[in-house]
């Protein structure tokens, strides 16, 4: 048996058959590694379409919240410059300018009573971060004004809740003690529903001559100047920032 194993193993030899053996066998496992390499790379490409298939459908949707933020940083811009004018109106009378129309009075210390915190729209924002898939975001200019402009959002909320504080020691405390708030109520009523609703009352003439004596209250709308501005400011450049970024997200969908 041993003498015909050697005698195959020489005929082999002598016919290079061995060598062909081999590079037939070196063949076949290039071949597979070929294969499982292309498969590898197929299953890659496919990942990565449904990767760019739903960050493009991310984009879509981050660009309809900025488009819905920006109307409604213009809404706030809008609304608190209307309650800076106010502020500077009733600030006149602190020092001195007669106070004869106390329903335009009203009106003007009743709009910066009822100012408003922003909210953004950042929902798309909010499930990337959320659900980790910010990575998804392949450009890091959108990645990085995103998250830009949710920093602005946080120095704003912070600007916000220190005119809350100002707001709660300088205005509403006062106003409590000095002003008998019903007939400011009922009259602001009125005037807001355009006389479908409310009541056109008497104001309390005595108790705004009060009021306009109180230097802390004073300060509370030299306060209500200052912040709405500083918070306008905030607004705008955030406003800049989302215009921007709707430019740069134009560019990748298209890319």
């Amino acid at each position: 048996m041993i003498n015909f194993f050697r005698k195959k193993r020489k005929k082999l030899a002598d016919d290079n058959k061995a060598l062909k053996y081999a590079r037939y066998a070196i063949g076949e496992i290039v071949l597979v590694v070929i294969g499982i390499l292309i498969a590898l790379q197929i299953n890659n490409n496919n990942e990565i379409r449904k990767d760019r298939k739903k960050e493009l459908h991310y984009l879509t949707n981050i660009k309809s919240d900025l488009q819905l933020n920006i109307s409604e940083i213009k809404d706030y811009i809008d609304a608190r410059t209307l309650r800076i004018a106010s502020a500077y109106k009733v600030i006149e009378h602190f020092e001195g300018k007669p106070l004869i129309d106390l329903k335009q009075f009203t009106s003007d210390i009743v709009n910066i009573y009822t100012w408003r915190k922003f909210y953004q729209i950042n929902n798309t924002f909010q499930e990337l971060t959320n659900s980790g898939n910010l990575a998804l975001i392949s450009n890091e200019s959108i990645k990085n004004t995103l998250l830009n402009i949710e920093s602005l959002y946080k120095k704003l909320k912070y600007e916000e809740e220190h005119f809350r504080y100002d707001a709660e020691k300088m205005l509403y405390e006062p106003s409590y003690k000095i002003l008998d708030l019903n007939p400011v109520v009922k009259q602001y009523t009125y005037q807001v529903s355009n006389g479908q609703a409310g009541e056109d009352v008497d104001l309390p003439r005595a108790n705004y001559k009060l009021m306009l004596k109180d230097l802390e209250q004073k300060n509370g709308f030299v306060m209500a100047v200052y912040e709405f501005s500083v918070m306008n400011g905030q607004l705008e450049e955030m406003k800049s920032k989302c215009e921007d970024l709707i430019i740069i997200i134009d560019s990748e969908i298209n890319n």
